[in-house]
C-alpha cells in the first residue's frame, strides 16, 4: 500500500517499494504454485507506489519470459508471457481481465480467471474498485506518454 508523505522520486524510497513488490510477487507466485524461473530484479514497468509489473522467467525454457505479474496498490495477479509481448501489453490485458472479472461479479457470476472474495457478498463489493482499478490500468496503458522508456528502446 502507498505510503502517506512519502516521497517516492527519492531513489532510495522507490527502491524499497519495488524490493517490498519483487517480495510480495515471489510470495504471490509460490503461493498460486506457479513454476517459474528468476523474477526480474526490477520492475518491467512501474508508478511507484502504484503498480509494478515483473518479468518472471519461463520454468521450462531459460531466457524466456513466462510470466507477467502485476503488484502494488491493486490485486496481485499474473498471466501467461504468450499472452503480452511486453509490459505495457501485459497492463492492457489485465485491465481487460479484471474489467471482466467485475462485471461477472456484479451479475452474481464467478469469474473464470481472477479468484477475489470469498463468499458473493464479498465479490460483489469488491467488483466496483476492481472495474476502477481496471479502468485506471487502460487508461495507463494507453498514455504514451508513461510508456517513453520502452517506446526508446524500440
Amino acid at each position: 500500500m502507498a505510503k502517506k508523505n512519502m516521497d517516492y522520486d527519492n531513489p532510495e524510497i522507490e527502491e524499497a517499494w519495488c524490493d517490498e513488490r519483487r517480495a510480495e510477487v515471489t510470495d504471490y507466485l509460490r503461493s498460486q504454485g506457479v513454476v517459474s524461473g528468476r523474477i526480474g530484479e526490477w520492475p518491467a514497468w512501474h508508478i511507484a507506489p502504484y503498480v509494478s509489473v515483473w518479468a518472471v522467467e519461463s520454468g521450462e525454457t531459460a531466457g524466456a519470459i513466462g510470466w507477467w505479474v502485476i503488484s502494488g496498490d491493486l490485486p496481485t495477479d499474473y498471466i501467461s508471457g504468450r499472452e503480452a509481448d511486453d509490459p505495457r501489453q501485459a497492463v492492457g490485458m489485465f485491465a481487460r481481465r479484471w474489467n471482466e472479472a467485475a462485471e461477472d461479479m456484479c451479475a452474481g457470476r464467478s469469474a473464470p480467471h481472477v479468484k477475489i472474495g470469498r463468499t458473493s457478498h464479498e465479490r460483489s463489493t469488491l467488483a466496483p474498485l476492481l472495474k476502477s482499478r481496471a479502468a485506471l490500468l487502460a487508461d495507463w496503458a494507453e498514455r504514451d506518454d508513461l510508456w517513453a522508456d520502452l517506446l526508446d528502446d524500440v
